[in-house]
């Protein structure tokens, strides 16, 4: 093995002993710059994720409770209907009870005419009996009969009574055949009326009994829609509860969504500190800097890992950054100790630099860009940071990142 050989292994060896010291250091934490960004844009939706579904459910709770007032105040419609249907009926029973008295009183009146009728017709059939039994008398023996009854009165005056007795017996059955025609006439009229009392009684018996019915049907399918609708409201309010918790869950993930972003957002607040710091510190001349063994294919992986599919002018950007903390006062002043320093690329914290530095997975362009940083050049400035844009950010931008 040559000696750049065994030094090239001995320095991959290095950084993968660094390497697995850091990680215990690192963990999975939020790293400067690119992984401080993602997190934070991460953070920032999924604060704004909660804060649309918190909106969302106070939206849906808000409608429940409407839903809920509604339904209320429909239940309680029904209630207001049902207790004018119960004073309806009620009125309907007085009305039934009244005409059912009335009818009662009408069939009294009609059974007593009918009696009355009946005694008129029987003592019309006994005087008429009588009538045909002296009308026999008188004329059974023809003519004669009368012309003896006058002949052997005891005198005039006799005979005269004789006279006058059969003419008012004549006209007494003549009144008495007179009071029965009439009395049968009256009492048959009075029949028909009452009869006719009766059947009008009837037919507004028939309507309130319809009408009783109908608001018994009223009342029925009230009282169904009360029941209906205070199953409703149960099933509402149970709707209601959940979407209270649902809204309590709710905020308190929002919180904690908008604590996570406040808390990221002092971090990258943070870095945005600690980079007009560096730009105000000391800086060295790159003359000054003394470049180690395997720097340069440190921070080409390192390049890789952060930049591989950016333009070579994002890819030189990120290796700028780099050599601007080794130049700064502020940072380590060596590549290892910046690129490894605590909490601050991500590769080094998730093992992709490890796994890319076992591999030397760095391509052409990462190498150019290594090398174009490490002599100086830089296209971004002093800028000490870089990550994805977010809103306000401001800063250069190069292919998909900002630095500042």
């Amino acid at each position: 093995m040559t000696d750049d050989r065994r030094k090239r292994a001995d320095r991959l060896y290095i950084a993968f002993i660094l390497f697995l010291l850091f990680i215990p250091v690192f963990g999975m934490k939020t790293l400067a710059t690119e992984d401080t960004k993602e997190k934070m844009e991460q953070a920032e939706r999924e604060r704004d994720k909660k804060q649309a579904e918190l909106e969302e459910a106070r939206d849906d709770l808000a409608q429940t409770r409407a839903n809920l007032t509604a339904l209320q105040m429909q239940k309680n419609s029904y209630q207001g209907q049902m207790r004018i249907l119960n004073e309806n009926l009620q009125e309907v029973a007085d009305n039934l009870s009244v005409l059912e008295a009335e009818i009662d009183l009408k069939q009294l009146e009609i059974d007593e005419t009918q009696m009355e009728l009946e005694q008129s017709i029987q003592d019309a059939y006994e005087q008429y009996e009588s009538m045909k039994a002296r009308i026999r008398f008188l004329y059974e023996g023809g003519s004669a009969t009368y012309a003896e009854l006058l002949i052997g009165s005891g005198s005039f005056g006799e005979m005269l009574n004789y006279a006058d007795y059969i003419a008012e017996l004549s006209a007494y059955d003549r009144r008495k055949l007179d009071e029965f025609v009439d009395t049968t006439e009256r009492v048959e009229a009075e029949e028909r009326e009452l009869q006719a009392e009766m059947d009008e009684l009837d037919t507004l018996r028939m309507g309130v009994l319809a009408e009783q019915k109908r608001v018994n049907g009223l009342i029925d399918q009230t009282a169904d829609n009360i029941a209906k609708t205070a199953e409703t409201i149960e099933d509402t309010e149970e709707e209601k509860s959940a979407y209270e918790k649902e809204v309590q869950e709710a905020a308190d993930a929002a919180a904690a969504a908008n604590a996570e972003y406040e808390k990221i957002k002092a971090k990258y607040e943070e870095e945005l500190r600690l980079s007009r710091l560096a730009a105000q510190a000391a800086w060295r001349d790159i003359s000054e800097v003394t470049f180690e063994e395997g720097d340069k294919m440190l921070l080409a992986n390192l390049i890789y890992c952060e930049a591989g599919g950016e333009p070579y002018e994002g890819q030189m950007a990120v290796g700028a950054v780099v050599i601007n903390r080794v130049l700064s006062s502020v940072y380590p002043d060596t590549v290892t100790g910046v690129i490894y320093q605590r909490g601050q690329f991500s590769p080094v914290g998730d093992g992709h630099l490890a796994l890319a530095l076992a591999s030397n997975k760095a391509t052409a362009s990462c190498y150019q860009a290594a090398e174009a940083a490490m002599s100086g050049r830089t296209n971004v400035g002093n800028c000490v940071y870089f990550r994805t844009p977010i809103p306000g950010l401001e800063g250069i931008r190069i292919g998909g990142h900002i630095f500042y």
